[in-house]
């Protein structure tokens, strides 16, 4: 992906959410050519001259110091992953598109995983891959092992999979959680090539991603709450917790967990106990008030 090109649209969008009036600029009647601000607008409230902002907005300014960066970022209002974003962006790394050879789980991970049989577990690689995951997380998220390699990988999950839309009850926030973090990837490894395979295939296949791809939203992948929709036993709220796992700084733990007495409890339970008969395990029988 061309850096210079995604650090100009992501002003350009950061941008047009910020009214001049906020920063108590007059604005005089007539067209504004641009929603938002203007760059010389920005600039001024930025302390920078409006050339050096142009040249920045387009990739041109060398050495950009984090006092700019601040700048801009307190006139845009961005928050703590936007900024973060924003630092990649500003500083680029020149390097030359290239592909890296397949993750593996570590076999010790990959045991983690599997010594929480009451836990929902796995990890995600580059772009959102699945590397590894339990019984139970395959019960409740999708049967991974009857997957292809290339579609263990969420954002695909999400958009084209048409049972999605009914497995997240809220699915518009999860797909913006999605993209949210596929951008923040893109802002670390803009010379991965696999990633812009993924980005033009999901934009061909999905209008939505599109339309949340040209968001320019981003989102660090950390801890939250989301309810999925299981075909046999119903609602489960779980809350996601990230972790990245010490010398492995491509790939994220994400466990789930429920609210204790609660109906989700209830539910993860009943289905951790068909996942331990399918496998032939002791099976301990939930109660079920």
């Amino acid at each position: 992906m061309d850096r210079r090109a995604e650090l100009t649209e992501f002003l350009k969008s950061r941008r047009a959410r910020v009214q001049p009036e906020e920063l108590g600029i007059k604005v005089y009647s007539g067209r504004r050519r641009v929603p938002g601000l203007r760059r010389e607008e920005l600039a001024q409230a930025a302390g920078v001259s409006a050339d050096y902002y142009v040249r920045f907005e387009q990739g041109r300014a060398d050495n950009v110091s984090q006092e700019i960066l601040d700048a801009v970022a307190d006139v845009l209002k961005l928050t703590d992953d936007e900024r973060s974003h924003l630092a990649l962006l500003a500083k680029p790394v020149r390097r030359t598109p290239r592909r890296r050879p397949p993750q593996r789980l570590r076999p010790g991970m990959q045991r983690l995983l599997d010594s929480m049989p009451d836990v929902p577990a796995f990890v995600l690689g580059r772009r959102m891959d699945v590397l590894g995951w339990n019984r139970l997380a395959a019960a409740l998220i999708a049967d991974f092992d009857s997957l292809d390699h290339k579609d263990r990988n969420i954002p695909r999950l999400v958009f084209l999979d048409p049972a999605s839309r009914d497995f997240y009850p809220e699915w518009a926030a999860v797909a913006d959680e999605t993209v949210g973090y596929l951008r923040m990837y893109a802002g670390r490894y803009p010379d991965d090539p696999e990633l812009t395979e993924l980005v033009g295939e999901l934009s061909i296949r999905s209008p939505e991603f599109r339309e949340h791809w040209a968001r320019h939203d981003v989102k660090d992948k950390t801890f939250g709450t989301k309810t999925q929709h299981h075909a046999l036993v119903g609602d489960i709220t779980v809350g996601y917790e990230t972790l990245q796992p010490p010398g492995e700084p491509d790939q994220l733990l994400v466990t789930y967990t429920v609210e204790p007495g609660s109906t989700s409890e209830q539910n993860l339970r009943l289905l951790a106990s068909w996942t331990a008969a399918d496998a032939g395990l002791p099976v301990e029988v939930p109660e079920i008030p």
